[in-house]
């Protein structure tokens, strides 16, 4: 990676773990790396406290604005956008429309809109039978896009709020290239008051999103 990626790269991951780190109900980061991997420049690790089987519409809105601070701190940072979070737009676009087409979970009701095809014992799904009209195939776009939008707006209210942190973070892993779990809480904690761990919103501020997250890069 050029200098200039490398930078890039540190403030995407950055973005990742601090929006995941200052929304309720999420995991603890285990790893921040900008040493690549495969096409992408970096990645951000996270530690499930538990096993979970179920996920409600809170937590799916949270994993969906974590994907998104990569994106929010380039925006925020640099003021463009890299392809670097194209992996993470598919991902938080594959969520929402799921939110919307097959968990009931939307302004359109408990419907679940299309019929899958899947090889069975392989798992994998190989193609979606419309079952639903093209003005309601628009409604779901519309509800999708409120979603992401929302999501978006949520982390890059996060990140606007921490933006000494996140830059901490980033010439920290420009620096040492990868930041371990508890260098990543003692940075996270020198610069953010213990009762404000949680960045939560103020009461006329929309809800927060918030949610656990695996592997994002």
């Amino acid at each position: 990676m050029s200098k200039k990626e490398k930078e890039i790269a540190a403030f995407h991951e950055a973005g990742h773990a601090l929006v995941s780190t200052l929304l309720d109900g999420t995991e603890p980061i285990r790893k921040i790396s900008i040493i690549s991997r495969g096409m992408a420049a970096g990645y951000t690790l996270k530690t499930p406290s538990e096993e979970k089987r179920m996920k409600n519409k809170k937590e799916f809105l949270g994993e969906i604005a974590t994907l998104l601070g990569g994106y929010s701190a380039e925006k925020i940072i640099f003021g463009q956008i890299t392809t670097g979070a194209s992996n993470d737009l598919k991902k938080a676009s594959d969520i929402a429309r799921s939110i919307v087409k097959e968990y009931g979970m939307s302004a359109l009701g408990p419907i679940s809109f299309g019929e899958k095809e899947e090889l069975v014992f392989l798992g994998k799904e190989i193609s979606e039978e419309r079952n639903y009209s093209e003005q309601v195939a628009a409604k779901i776009d519309k509800e999708v896009e409120k979603i992401i939008l929302a999501a978006q707006k949520e982390a890059e209210r996060v990140l606007s709020n921490k933006k000494k942190l996140l830059e901490k973070i980033a010439r920290t892993l420009i620096q040492k290239e990868t930041i371990e779990k508890e260098e990543f809480e003692k940075l996270v904690s020198s610069l953010t008051d213990k009762k404000d761990q949680k960045d939560k919103p103020a009461e006329k501020r929309p809800k927060s999103l918030k949610i656990t997250m695996k592997d994002v890069e």
